[in-house]
């Protein structure tokens, strides 16, 4: 099996936007599609770029206040689907799933939002349950997917990409892998400790 992976369609699910333009632009200019949700999906498209919607993949719309926009078996099929398993393969073509190469994350600012002295409800919303799912979904698939787990890595996989294309290796998949759960560690940690207050 090829140790290099082309990007073809990246799900892009961010909160902070700030930093993302520049990576955008570049795997526009790749020719990778993109996929998103709600805000991200409007911040994609404001910059000129096309952004189909996981709604129209998944045939459902973000529900429960928002709190459910990306759960959904076409999309971790698309992000866990082993490219080099025959069944896989076949079962992502029987329930018409896409191939997701790319999975850009940035959560919601949890530990800020505990800062800031928010009220214990609006803390509760800020634990993100997708983002988290989505980053641990990219980095077990590392083999196939590349994982960016935070704004911090934007610029990481940009220069990458501006060196090689939309391509990675799989040393580099296997390092945004350890990044990502370095991320998801960090970010449980941090809800842990406010509830163990």
């Amino acid at each position: 099996m090829a140790e290099t992976k082309k990007i073809k369609t990246a799900l892009v699910s961010v909160f902070h936007k700030d930093g993302l333009d520049e990576l955008l632009k570049k795997l526009n200019e790749e020719g990778v599609e993109f996929l998103s949700t709600g805000g991200t999906q409007q911040f994609i498209e404001s910059l000129g770029y096309k952004c189909g919607k996981v709604e129209d993949v998944t045939t459902y719309p973000s529900i429960l206040g928002g709190r459910v926009k990306t759960l959904h078996p076409k999309v971790f099929g698309g992000i866990l689907g082993r490219r080099d398993n025959t069944g896989d393969r076949e079962q992502m073509a029987q329930y018409e799933i896409p191939e997701i190469d790319l999975v850009i994350v940035d959560l919601y600012p949890f530990e800020d939002t505990v800062a800031s002295g928010a009220s214990d409800a609006d803390i509760i919303e800020k634990i993100d349950i997708g983002g988290i799912s989505l980053i641990r979904a990219g980095a077990k698939n590392f083999k196939d997917v590349v994982i960016v787990p935070s704004k911090a890595e934007y610029g990481v996989l940009l220069d990458i990409i501006n060196k090689n294309g939309a391509q990675t290796e799989i040393e580099e998949r296997k390092m945004f892998a350890e990044r990502a759960f370095g991320v998801s560690s960090h970010y449980d940690t941090a809800i842990h400790a406010w509830f163990n207050k």
